[in-house]
């Protein structure tokens, strides 16, 4: 390999190489360049860590995977292609989850760099403070089209991962999304919704019947519905649609015709949302659009072909059977999740969407572009992947040189700028943000909220929405009092109570910390009556993204809840490695970064907000 061929590298980095450790996070498009990368130049020592399995919609791009690997793990079958190249070298795969427990600051602490290709802004965001807590430098690398960014991290030499806020996730209203869809995306935040409350981890701010509570409907529907609902001892039973579904044993054409019919005439019932819009049209399951049509001839890939209503519903019947054979098949209590990569979830939701998207006059989408919006993926181009993974190797070998401050920023452009550049790169290291509330000396937020109706179940939320955290511990500061312990059972007593209830009032510091990510800071509550939610302030004049009210949509990758009433954090997502994040650079003579659109892997983490 070229660090054992005389002359191409010098003797001081020839021994660094070959006495040098490199763990790789993600094994998508960057990651195999970067694998390949480094083992052509002679890294003795690789160690590669990547949850996903291979996907055909992968082999455009991630050239270590064939056709023959589709559904195996991408961190075992990159192993297994890199060696092909140089048998010698010592590469250890692991199908698993950076986050895991399993790979805590010891781990860490055994590499010289770390080298990041994902794409999912919570795993990006626990690698960056894993490495800070080993001291070990980050390389973090991420593509978006044409475009790319190389940048290093490193403890107290550089700005870390979360040193700028970044966008928060945008939003959809609630009562949107249940009762008066309008553009496709609705529809496909619905349907992964109704994947969630049939198979996946059932969610209350994801309910997908009617909003009966939607403040235009203004119209006795709700009440009387409710009224209709309540038993001899008045009080009102209800049934999950989980457990409504399993009675009928996921009957297709019951689960269709309460969907896509009975709930679509109880939305037409609330009269006063369609005064100023279209009505939606109910469905009937033996009379669908396009049933007697002859089969359309189209010369693209199939995915790319927009199906009939009539085969969605087709296709809904058997996504059904599968999925529920699937969840059949786990342990009591398991479900599923949702995986833009797993052909009869994706069928799923690409009917369930179009399907909902007829009713409310809305265009329909091919299963090709669904699965782009479902999953947030941003398009990769193999060739900046390439080029991105290429200045990482180099930047590696820079600081096992000892030449750490030549490490800046690098930025690939889509195209020349004025003078010519297509690499960007900064003029110095990026000093870190000493307001920082995670790699500054000692890390401190404030969390402006209103203590009177703000939960110890929504300040849990708050934790690992705001702070990204994963396991949170919290106690009063001087008093040792345990307020939120991450031990199950411990603290979950006083989970509805108001934090008002539980004694913490205005000015009350917590000392907030994550035993899995080694991270501490201290979080000042400040009491704002007209706070319906909760946000993040680091200083008087700063406040951090929040889950604020939001009337656009466009949905994220990495972030949390949002809307009126502060709501549970979105359940962990697993590490994607595709078509990683996206940066983008400036023109003038000091190259800057726009403020990042960082994006999480999954949909599951779109933030819906609650009218």
């Amino acid at each position: 390999m070229v660090a054992r061929v005389a002359g191409v590298f010098n003797e001081q980095l020839t021994e660094a190489i070959a006495n040098s450790k490199i763990l790789v996070v993600g094994a998508g498009g960057i990651g195999c360049e970067i694998l390949k990368n480094l083992v052509l130049t002679g890294f003795p020592s690789i160690e590669i860590i990547d949850l996903d399995t291979i996907d055909v919609s992968n082999l455009n791009r991630q050239f270590l995977f064939h056709k023959e690997h589709v559904g195996k793990s991408k961190a075992q079958v990159a192993k297994d292609s890199a060696l092909s190249f140089n048998p010698n070298v010592n590469i250890i795969a692991h199908h698993d989850s950076v986050i895991s427990n399993d790979y805590g600051v010891s781990y860490f602490k055994q590499f010289n760099i770390v080298m990041n290709a994902l794409d999912n802004r919570v795993a990006r965001n626990h690698v960056n403070r894993m490495c800070l807590a080993a001291n070990v430098p980050l390389i973090e690398t991420g593509t978006a089209g044409y475009a790319g960014q190389v940048e290093l991290i490193k403890k107290g030499l550089t700005q870390c991962y979360e040193c700028q806020p970044k966008a928060p996730q945008k939003s959809f209203p609630g009562c949107t999304i249940r009762n008066t869809p309008s553009e496709p995306i609705h529809c496909i935040v619905w349907a992964k919704h109704l994947f969630n409350q049939l198979f996946g981890e059932e969610d209350p701010d994801q309910d997908v019947s009617p909003d009966t509570a939607d403040p235009e409907a203004a119209g006795d529907a709700g009440a009387s519905a409710l009224s209709a609902e309540g038993n001899t001892a008045g009080n009102v039973e209800r049934k999950s649609t989980r457990s409504w579904a399993a009675d009928t044993n996921y009957d297709a054409e019951k689960l269709f015709t309460k969907l896509f019919g009975d709930d679509i005439r109880y939305l037409l019932s609330m009269e006063n949302l369609w005064k100023k819009r279209r009505p939606p049209t109910p469905l009937v399951w033996d009379n669908l659009p396009g049933k007697d049509d002859a089969p359309i001839q189209h010369s693209g890939l199939p995915d790319q072909r927009v199906w009939s209503v009539h085969e969605c519903a087709q296709v809904f019947a058997s996504s059904c059977s599968a999925l529920q054979k699937d969840l059949k098949s786990r342990p009591e209590g398991d479900h599923l999740v949702w995986d833009k990569d797993e052909r009869s979830a994706m069928d799923f939701v690409t009917a369930c969407a179009n399907i909902r998207a007829h009713i409310f006059n809305i265009p329909l989408k091919s299963r090709f572009e669904i699965k782009s919006m479902a999953g947030n993926i941003i398009p990769a181009i193999a060739t900046a992947n390439a080029i991105v993974a290429g200045l990482a190797v180099l930047r590696a070998q820079s600081i096992l040189k000892g030449e750490i401050e030549n490490c800046t920023s690098v930025y690939l452009r889509p195209k020349v700028n004025h003078r010519g550049q297509l690499f960007v790169p900064e003029r110095t290291l990026t000093a870190a943000n000493p307001k920082c509330y995670v790699c500054a000396p000692k890390p401190e937020v404030g969390l402006a909220c209103n203590l009177k109706a703000l939960t110890l179940k929504d300040l849990t939320s708050a934790f690992k929405e705001g702070l990204n955290m994963q396991a949170p511990d919290a106690t009063v500061e001087g008093k040792g009092l345990v307020v939120l312990s991450s031990e199950p059972g411990e603290t979950d007593h006083n989970n509805d109570k108001t934090l008002e209830q539980i004694g913490l009032n205005d000015g009350c510091a917590l000392l907030v910390d994550d035993f899995l990510q080694n991270y501490e800071v201290r979080v000042r509550l400040q009491q704002e009556d007209e706070e319906k939610s909760w946000r993040l302030v680091t200083d008087a004049d700063t406040p951090m993204p929040a889950p604020k009210e939001e009337e656009k949509s466009a949905n994220g990758s990495n972030g949390g809840s949002s809307g009126n009433d502060p709501k549970p954090g979105p359940s962990r997502p697993k590490e994607d490695s595709e078509s990683d994040m996206e940066i983008v650079e400036e023109d003038d003579d000091e190259p800057t970064m726009k403020p990042p659109k960082r994006r999480r892997t999954a949909m599951s983490d779109e933030v819906v907000e609650l009218c």
